[in-house]
């Protein structure tokens, strides 16, 4: 089956990117269960900006939806950011290749949405699966599935309680 990934990073403690992985029959439920978690007035759900208690039932819903996340951790071991996004979008690209997987959604930074297509380019040629898997940016607004990585990075960066929540979601962890 062909999955879609969902892909957002996090800079706390060290540069991670976590992609979460939705098999397609799943894709709506799963949006359905998100939507309904987005208050009146709130455009995306964003675990930065949320309360403990809306954390707790973010991270409950997502391991009830079923889901699974890979870590990919480059750590502080790259020179730069952009070094430390490179290798853990080769290694994302490459398991994406290995998997099978159809379509990567990446979380939206104008910043680097040039960037990161020029990776993804030279990537995807090089793990071979330049006409097999797609990807695309888009914004947390306007993919709730986005929510995914978002608050898989950020339990896993913020560690100890919040790591041991959102682990049954995270099947790999691969330090790049």
């Amino acid at each position: 089956m062909t999955s879609h990934v969902f892909v957002d990073e996090t800079k706390h403690g060290g540069y991670l990117l976590a992609a979460g992985v939705v098999v397609p029959p799943d894709l709506d439920r799963v949006r359905q269960q998100l939507r309904g978690l987005v208050l009146p007035g709130q455009r995306r759900i964003h675990m930065k900006a949320e309360s403990d208690s809306r954390r707790r039932a973010i991270v409950s819903a997502i391991v009830q939806a079923g889901v699974t996340a890979t870590i990919y951790d480059a750590g502080r071991r790259h020179s730069t950011e952009k070094a430390a996004r490179a290798a853990c979008l080769q290694a994302l690209v490459i398991d994406a290749a290995r998997d099978g997987y159809a379509m990567l959604i990446i979380e939206e930074d104008e910043t680097l949405t040039s960037w990161d297509n020029q990776r993804l380019i030279e990537l995807t040629r090089a793990a071979g699966c330049k006409d097999s898997l797609r990807y695309e940016h888009r914004r947390a607004a306007q993919e709730i599935l986005l929510a995914l990585p978002d608050a898989v990075a950020w339990c896993w960066a913020k560690g100890g309680d919040w790591r041991r929540r959102i682990e049954p979601v995270v099947t790999t962890v691969r330090t790049v």
